[in-house]
């Protein structure tokens, strides 16, 4: 199996991210090839059996160099690809209270708008999100098991097409 994995970090935190689930890949005998998004072709992507696509969210929303390029994105028909999105940890107010759940999901919208991005490209296999706990990092405790859980989705996948 051969995955590429583009990621469009900007603090370090998604490349963290996609070099160990590199690694982890690597461990199963699975080939990553991860490239920054800037340093990619969008409309020629070389052949994959799964595409990973990375963005941070700012602002809500996906960077907009992540937007850009997965608009761009052009994929054989029947593609499989996956989704992992590096986001701010919800944090409480002056006043200690947690943010209602409701505005959360008005205001974080990378996930849903990613997936608007790659809708009709292909055949989304997985999808995943590591929190990030301020603008530059650091990433959430935990967060390279949740990298285990993305890389398990994607291992699966390779699991029932054998």
């Amino acid at each position: 199996m051969k995955i590429a994995y583009y990621h469009a970090s900007r603090f370090g935190n998604g490349a963290a991210v996609a070099a160990r689930f590199a690694e982890l890949m690597a461990e199963r005998g699975v080939t990553v090839d991860v490239q920054h998004m800037r340093d990619a072709d969008p409309k020629h992507l070389p052949a994959a059996d799964v595409y990973v696509f990375s963005a941070p969210g700012f602002m809500g929303k996906p960077r907009r160099t992540a937007r850009s390029f997965v608009g761009r994105v052009r994929l054989e028909p029947g593609a499989r690809y996956a989704i992992l999105t590096t986001e701010a940890a919800v944090k409480p107010d002056k006043n200690g209270q947690m943010p209602d759940p409701a505005k959360l999901e008005h205001w974080q919208q990378v996930m849903p708008t990613m997936r608007k991005l790659l809708e009709g490209k292909g055949v989304e296999v997985a999808e995943g999100t590591v929190k990030v706990t301020d603008l530059k990092g650091p990433l959430e405790d935990g967060w390279e098991e949740k990298v285990r859980a993305f890389a398990d989705q994607i291992s699966s996948i390779q699991s029932s097409a054998a």
